[in-house]
């Protein structure tokens, strides 16, 4: 059981990363029309490596060590590579309603994964949480008129979030050795690597895009791509796992507000209740039940 508590810098650099990931989905929905999801993820994360790399040797950072490389690819394959390239192709191949139901499955796995290889040990409270958390996003879909339709292709989808899972308990036995810093570089650089296989098509690619699309990636990498990755290590290096991966709930509802004051997209009231769901669902998985004061006879 997670017994750490949410501190104000913690909760700070979460609420920091869900904005920033909620806002990433508007990026990619504007820049795949122009951009294929491949060479949109290796751009994307191009971009990142560049600014994590600059960062990191400004403040003297140097290399891994030699053991923990492999871990290291891993983690950067999985969490990386496998992730935002499916994810890429899903929203491509798969409606949008399906693929944000799919891809809130990733704190379920988490939870269990991390059960398995960390000893985490959910409170009943915190699976209904989830489970509240997941119906409340399910409504948020049916709200926005998304269609549910699944079929087979849908199986892309449920790949990224059982690799971003993976990928989060993982990851937990190494964080300590480095800063979030240190560690987010080494992570994005190794999934950098294997995206390199798009590199052909990425030039002719980014030649045809138009200038607010590559600003939208520009955007993706920077932000959404190497400042909250920074987050989530940091955040995971105070809390367990599936405690964490239980915010990522709150990124429909954040991107429903982005939207609501960016693009001035007025949310349904179904989908309003969604979000209120959603948020208590949350914060269900993450209370904390107070300790008995013990009783004095007197």
């Amino acid at each position: 059981m997670d017994t750490a508590k949410l501190d104000l810098r913690t909760a700070v650099a979460v609420t920091v990363m869900l904005l920033l990931w909620s806002s990433a989905f508007a990026g990619i929905r504007s820049a795949l029309p122009s951009i294929p999801p491949g060479e949109l993820a290796l751009l994307r994360f191009l971009v990142a490596s560049a600014v994590l790399g600059a960062i990191h040797a400004a403040r003297g950072g140097s290399l891994p060590r030699r053991r923990d490389v492999p871990l290291i690819m891993v983690l950067g394959f999985l969490g990386i590579t496998v992730y935002h390239v499916a994810l890429n192709y899903g929203e491509v191949i798969v409606t949008a309603g399906a693929a944000s139901l799919l891809i809130s499955s990733a704190p379920v796995f988490t939870a269990l994964l991390a059960a398995a290889v960390l000893g985490e040990r959910l409170t009943a409270r915190s699976w209904v949480g989830i489970a509240v958390s997941f119906a409340g996003v399910a409504l948020i879909t049916l709200g926005e008129g998304e269609d549910l339709r699944l079929e087979p292709r849908a199986l892309v989808i449920l790949l990224a979030a059982f690799s971003a899972s993976v990928y989060s308990v993982f990851q937990k036995k190494a964080i300590l050795r480095y800063s979030p810093l240190a560690f987010t570089t080494y992570v994005i650089w190794a999934g950098t690597i294997p995206m390199l296989v798009f590199l052909p098509g990425l030039v002719p690619a980014v030649r045809a895009a138009p200038w607010d699309a590559l600003v939208s990636v520009i955007y993706l990498g920077v932000f959404p791509g190497a400042i909250a990755y920074v987050f989530w290590v940091y955040g995971l290096n105070r809390l367990s796992a599936s405690r964490l991966a239980s915010f990522l709930y709150l990124n429909p509802v954040f991107a429903l507000a982005i939207a609501w004051v960016w693009l001035e997209e007025i949310p349904s009231w179904l989908t309003l209740i969604g979000g209120t769901i959603a948020v208590c669902g949350v914060a269900l998985a993450n209370s904390r039940r107070r300790p008995r004061r013990p009783h004095v006879v007197g």
